[in-house]
């Protein structure tokens, strides 16, 4: 199994901050805004995003979690009790303008597990995504508003996407 990274600490960095600036561009001044992270890398991209906004744009946007497990279209065993939020990550989302946050987009079906997730909480007037890295290979229709890094891989290439949080480092890593 060989490795190569792709992004280092501070190209990651840049990644997330050209990411906010086009968030704050799109958004025109992050009025009715909610990021909402993916559990579990994309939770922590989310909370460096609003972290940036805060220091760019002197705003404090709300930052939600959610955790798209019982709605993926692959598990049969669904939790009718576990709507994928915590109680005290459930905000009202209603008329909010969302962007969901995930570190790799691949497939599409978690994007579209979140999408669920996120109608089953509320009617948010519009939802946006950013991921990190877009590695292509689409079974579903979705596509990202925000993207770090393109990074084309083969099928059987995977994406590691490290965060310092749970990781001790940030990077990219493309593993064959």
């Amino acid at each position: 199994m060989s490795k190569k990274e792709v992004l280092d600490n501070a190209s990651l960095q840049r990644a997330l901050t050209r990411i906010t600036y086009e968030i704050i561009e799109r958004n025109k001044g992050g009025q009715d805004l909610v990021l909402v992270g993916i559990k579990t890398r994309g939770e922590y991209l989310a909370h460096r995003i609003g972290n940036r906004l805060a220091q760019l744009e002197d705003i404090s946007i709300p930052i939600m979690a959610i955790d798209v497990t019982n709605f993926r279209d692959d598990v049969t065993n669904h939790d009718s009790d576990n709507l994928g939020l915590n109680s005290e990550d459930k905000m009202n989302i209603t008329d909010k303008n969302i962007v969901l946050i995930d570190d790799v987009l691949f497939t599409g079906r978690t994007i579209r597990a979140a999408l669920d997730a996120l109608i089953h909480v509320g009617r948010p007037k519009s939802i946006s995504l950013a991921v990190l890295v877009d590695r292509g290979h689409r079974e579903l229709p979705i596509r990202a508003d925000f993207v770090g890094k393109n990074i084309p891989t083969a099928q059987a290439e995977h994406i590691k996407v490290f965060v310092k949080e749970i990781d001790g480092k940030d990077a990219v890593e493309i593993i064959n």
